[in-house]
């Protein structure tokens, strides 16, 4: 598992509207970002990116390497698999999730993603949630889903 550590400069912008002027302050602000990957990817992105304390994990869909889940239901668990596996990977488990997006090619689906959603939380436990039908996903999947969460552990230097 490869983690490299990015210092870098975020700039933090403060709005504040008066008498019907918006005026814009920014002040530098220090940041630790990391990037999580597993190895070589075909794809421009990372399973997981922590800045600061955020962990922000790449959306997740219903495959692996061999491909995508058969149904909508082996679909739903293999992306569920997929974020408890970038979360983990990130040092998070499921009570560090925060705020879910989901994204279902069908919403006719939503129901049968609630059931096994729920199985991966302890009950009242669940992270806020967002759910959309859209009109496609990459690679013909059936869902998306991508999470958002926090670790309390500092930053490895390196």
């Amino acid at each position: 598992m490869s983690r490299p550590n990015v210092r870098m400069l975020v700039v933090a912008a403060v709005a504040y509207v008066s008498m019907g002027a918006l005026e814009v302050h920014a002040a530098p602000v220090q940041e630790d970002v990391t990037h999580y990957v597993t190895g070589e990817s075909k794809y421009p992105f990372s399973p997981a990116v922590r800045a600061g304390n955020t962990v922000y994990l790449s959306g997740q869909i219903g495959g692996d390497a061999s491909g995508l889940g058969k149904d909508f239901e082996t679909q739903a668990r293999m992306a569920m698999d997929n974020v408890m596996s970038a979360a983990k990977l990130a040092g998070m488990g499921p009570q560090n999730l925060t705020k879910c997006t989901v994204m279902l090619a069908d919403m006719k689906n939503w129901d049968t993603f609630n059931k096994i959603y729920r199985s991966y939380f302890q009950p009242g436990k669940f992270p806020a949630r967002s759910a959309f039908g859209v009109t496609g996903l990459a690679l013909g999947a059936q869902l998306e889903v991508e999470c958002m969460g926090y670790v309390t552990t500092p930053v490895a230097s390196h």
